[in-house]
């Protein structure tokens, strides 16, 4: 149930703000606007004040204003409320203001969230120097070695570990190429990120410096009996550098009943500590909280405004390289998600509280805009570039032309939608057991 009411929230909330830039653009202009539906299909829900009949449908999946002649189809008595009646540049606003708003709510929204602040990771905004490297992973095998600064990956500059992982997450069983910086000398090498989560988001192992940190120690438990204190760095384990909270869970778990060499740092001062972990099921454990590093991110409201306006222009960067590479083959089609995929992870974004599901709100409002300006006919950029296109013909195409137009667009977001609904589905365990090809 939460994930069903945090689905039709976030969606509900982005359909209503896209078609609210088309209603408002058209009543300015001076446009009657008949219908303002959220949902398709039946109509469940509706009310009429004026021209307009306001109404909630069956299929959450969308939205739309009908407006006066606005479609061929529709019949037209040259009235000057009439879409059709009015000039080129009149339309344009009425169909640019749909994406529009979407691209506001989206900088509007992580506004908010980015100045409630927050503990992010340290490195986060650092130069993507590699403090370790995971054992048999892509970035080990490609010869990346501790103390490697990364230039570039897949020749997009890269100059902190946030972008780092962005420009590799896209890029799942795509070879590309990294360059990076040892002992003042560049190298280049070829690494083939694997896809992790149900999502495919690309990663090789290369992971940053953020040495782990004791953050609690159960009473008795090995870790209190040998000595281990709150605010320990623990620095290796048996001589192997830890860099990371994951690698010291699975240098404790995998030494269950075994002795272990810990090297912590307590005051400035680096001392060894003898450990056994007890084996409590299949993992050994210690009896302690891990966390890493981090650092308080509280901008003042204009910071997060300029901060929202940048990382929304990343954002769109990422989407577009993102679109580009599915046509170069350098992005997997598995990282689409449909209607499913956005329900659950509004679910799970939901279940971690309201800044959780407003960052998501955020992200989709960001491609839900950025999609719409696509010139694909059926879409806002679509019948944006007809328009373009009789501008400089300097004259209107035929119905017969914009219908086949409109067709073509039509096949290709029915490809898309396929495309997204199957992916979906994979991502479901019990379906995609029923795909043998799958299996």
């Amino acid at each position: 149930m939460t994930t069903l009411l945090a689905f039709l929230f976030v969606l509900g909330v982005l359909v209503f703000v896209h078609e609210l830039g088309h209603f408002l653009a058209a009543r300015r202009i001076g446009v009657r606007v008949l219908t303002f539906s959220l949902g398709f299909g039946p109509k469940l829900l509706k009310t009429k004040r004026g021209d307009t009949e306001y109404c909630v449908s069956l299929i959450p999946l969308g939205g739309y204003v009908k407006m006066a002649g606005e479609s061929p189809d529709d019949p037209r008595s040259g009235a000057p409320d009439e879409f059709m009646s009015k000039s080129k540049w009149e339309r344009f606003q009425v169909l640019i203001m749909g994406p529009v708003m979407n691209l506001i709510l989206a900088v509007i929204v992580l506004a908010v969230v980015l100045a409630q602040g927050a503990d992010v990771p340290a490195y986060q905004d650092q130069p993507p120097v590699i403090g370790a490297v995971t054992a048999g992973g892509p970035a080990e095998r490609a010869g990346l070695r501790r103390g490697d600064r990364v230039l570039t990956v897949a020749g997009d500059e890269v100059d902190t570990w946030d972008r780092f992982f962005m420009a590799v997450a896209t890029r799942a069983n795509r070879e590309i190429g990294i360059t990076a910086l040892r002992d003042g000398q560049p190298i280049s090498i070829s690494v083939r990120p694997v896809p992790q989560t149900r999502f495919d988001i690309g990663d090789i192992g290369a992971l940053p410096n953020s040495t782990p940190i004791i953050q609690s120690v159960v009473p008795n438990d090995p870790a209190d009996k040998a000595g281990i204190r709150t605010g320990d760095y623990i620095l290796a384990v048996n001589g192997e550098q830890m860099a990371t909270r994951s690698q010291l869970v699975e240098a404790i778990s995998k030494n269950g009943g075994k002795s272990i060499d810990l090297l912590v740092r307590r005051d400035g001062q680096e001392i060894h500590i003898p450990v056994t972990p007890e084996q409590r099921g299949q993992r050994g454990m210690i009896g302690v909280g891990i966390t890493e590093p981090t650092k308080m991110f509280k901008p003042t409201p204009w910071e997060a405004v300029k901060l929202s306006v940048q990382r929304n222009y990343e954002g769109s960067g990422l989407i577009f390289r993102t679109l580009g590479g599915l046509f170069v083959g350098q992005t997997s089609l598995k990282q689409l998600q449909g209607p499913v995929a956005i329900a659950q992870l509004s679910g799970e974004s939901a279940q971690l509280g309201w800044v959780a599901l407003f960052s998501l709100m955020a992200t989709l409002s960001l491609n839900l805009g950025i999609l719409n300006l696509l010139p694909i006919p059926m879409l806002d950029g679509g019948h944006i570039l007809i328009m373009g296109l009789e501008g400089i013909a300097r004259r209107d195409f035929s119905t017969q032309v914009k219908e086949k137009m409109l067709l073509a667009g039509f096949v290709l977001i029915l490809m898309l939608m396929v495309t997204v609904i199957y992916n979906d589905l994979t991502r479901i365990s019990w379906i995609e057991r029923l795909m043998p090809w799958r299996n």
